[in-house]
């Protein structure tokens, strides 16, 4: 299950980067965890200084203005991918066997 943090301080735009990746994930069959994050300290540990800003599993992937569901839809579908590949193991090859 993918991790997704939405960074961004409850303006409009926020707001909807939330619905579209609910939306781009639910018709691309992909189970997310979504998470809200509205404490300025937080959105700015990720060095974002430009809302809504977009985490996926610990890495800031967009900030500043709605992404298309275009790049949402790519977002989820390079980061289904990824994770596939390491969990095996936890190394790039996917046998677990990297020195």
């Amino acid at each position: 299950m993918m991790d997704i943090k939405v960074l961004g301080t409850g303006c409009a735009n926020c707001k909807t980067t939330l619905k579209l990746i609910e939306e781009v994930a639910a018709e691309k069959g992909i189970t997310v965890q979504l998470k809200k994050v509205e404490d300025i300290h937080a959105i700015m540990a990720y060095g974002v200084l430009s809302t809504p800003g977009v985490v996926i599993d610990g890495k800031v992937v967009h900030a500043g203005g709605v992404p298309s569901r275009d790049k949402i839809a790519a977002w989820l579908s390079a980061a289904s991918v990824a994770p596939a590949s390491a969990k095996a193991g936890g190394c790039c090859c996917g046998s677990g066997g990297c020195a």
